[in-house]
């Protein structure tokens, strides 16, 4: 490992929460292409399989940032375990009724109750913050965490589509939801390293983190960005199904997770001068062109080097978001404007995995490409339209609970005026 990675890890604890965080976030790759294989390997519906994986990532866009709040309020030791185990439970009904071929309308329930899955990225990165706030050590912790979550994408998509298709068609969900568990309750052990919590009634602003005009364009960009992972996954499945090699869907995602966990460990040795709105939205526009080679792709080959190309430009657009979201939302909500980050991605994952699935069972995999080229055009629209608003920080804002405490203290020293 380089020195500046190393280097992270001179704290005591450090390298006890990366590993917890790694095993806790294996679901974030295993869980929505685990669906998607089981329900189209017993039922052979992929409109059926894409909605319900759409469905986990909409739920989880919907609870997500409300649990995130929590913890930023109360602590993740006293938020995460509750959480997780509503998940956990809400899997194991999914499961049960997957194999015992229960009604749609309760694969769809359970579907939903997975979305309390607590956001384990943001856990991390808030304990990362945490530590080495202000330093350069901080770039470096983003960057080790964004190639920890491709590390997830290069092998949780193999474990996940293997177990399916080589032992039976519930265990790729199965073990992430094992994963999840073991993962949780390892990192909410772990008290020494875990960011103090920011009570309301100490420091107001109750309100929620996406008020802030730089965070809502990042989160309406990744909606884009996310309808582009979605569609991937899906539609690579099934064009690996339709040439009779189901199962080496699983290396072709995980080379283009492979791709992006290079460019982000290079990108975290690089000290980049210039704004980071301007990488930021270069980044996103990469992520864009990048899709358009897969409309020519003809076979599994072509569309593995295809995808580990476009991986490269992911990664390096993640971390700078990161750094943006610490310029736009204060300390005391750091946790849930990353989750807001997490959220768009979920909901764009969810449009992505449900419109390529209905693509794919009207018109084939190969024209399921499609989706993620346009999802991409709209990602750089959004982008660019709100590109001025990233260029100005709100007022109090770059992550510090003391500027806002001192604002708060200038309105009431006002008010008694």
């Amino acid at each position: 490992m380089p020195s500046p990675y190393r280097a992270l890890f001179d704290v005591p604890g450090t390298k006890a929460f990366s590993a917890a965080g790694l095993l806790g976030r294996m679901p974030l790759s295993m869980m929505g292409i685990g669906v998607v294989t089981m329900i189209s390997q017993l039922t052979g519906r992929y409109g059926l399989a894409g909605a319900l994986s759409a469905t986990i990532a909409l739920s989880a866009a919907v609870l997500g940032p409300q649990v995130s709040r929590l913890v930023d309020r109360h602590g993740q030791s006293r938020v995460l375990r509750p959480a997780t185990l509503v998940a956990l439970v809400a899997a194991t009904g999914l499961l049960l009724a997957a194999h015992f071929r229960g009604p749609d309308w309760v694969l769809f329930a359970c579907a939903a109750g997975i979305g309390a899955v607590p956001s384990l990225g943001a856990m991390i990165r808030a304990r990362w913050a945490a530590l080495y706030r202000g330093t350069p050590k901080l770039h470096t912790a983003y960057s080790f965490e964004s190639v920890m979550d491709e590390i997830c994408f290069v092998f949780g998509p193999i474990i996940s589509i293997g177990l399916c298709t080589a032992w039976f068609p519930e265990a790729g969900p199965l073990l992430a939801a094992v994963f999840l568990a073991a993962g949780v309750c390892w990192l909410t052990a772990l008290r020494a390293t875990e960011p103090a919590p920011h009570p309301r009634e100490r420091h107001g602003g109750g309100g929620s983190a996406l008020r802030s005009p730089g965070l809502q364009v990042l989160v309406a960009t990744f909606v884009a960005t996310g309808a582009i992972f979605g569609s991937v996954d899906v539609v690579t499945v099934a064009f690996a199904d339709e040439r009779g090699h189901k199962g080496a869907a699983s290396v072709v995602l995980a080379l283009y997770a492979a791709g992006s966990c290079a460019a982000g460990a290079v990108f975290g040795l690089l000290r980049l001068a210039g704004a980071a709105e301007r990488r930021w939205l270069l980044g996103v526009a990469a992520m864009a062109v990048s899709m358009i080679p897969l409309l020519l792709v003809g076979n599994l080959p072509l569309l593995a080097v295809a995808l580990f190309v476009a991986g490269l430009s992911i990664a390096p657009t993640m971390i700078t978001t990161m750094s943006l979201i610490e310029e736009h939302v204060p300390r005391a909500q750091l946790t849930e404007g990353m989750t807001w980050v997490s959220t768009g991605l979920a909901v764009g994952v969810a449009l992505g995995s449900s419109l390529a699935g209905s693509v794919i069972d009207a018109a084939g995999a190969r024209a399921g490409y499609g989706v993620p080229v346009l999802s991409g055009a709209v990602a750089v629209v959004v982008g660019f339209l709100g590109y001025r608003r990233l260029r100005r920080p709100a007022a109090g804002r770059g992550g510090t609970v003391e500027q806002h405490s001192e604002r708060e203290d200038e309105r009431r020293e006002q008010h008694m005026a």
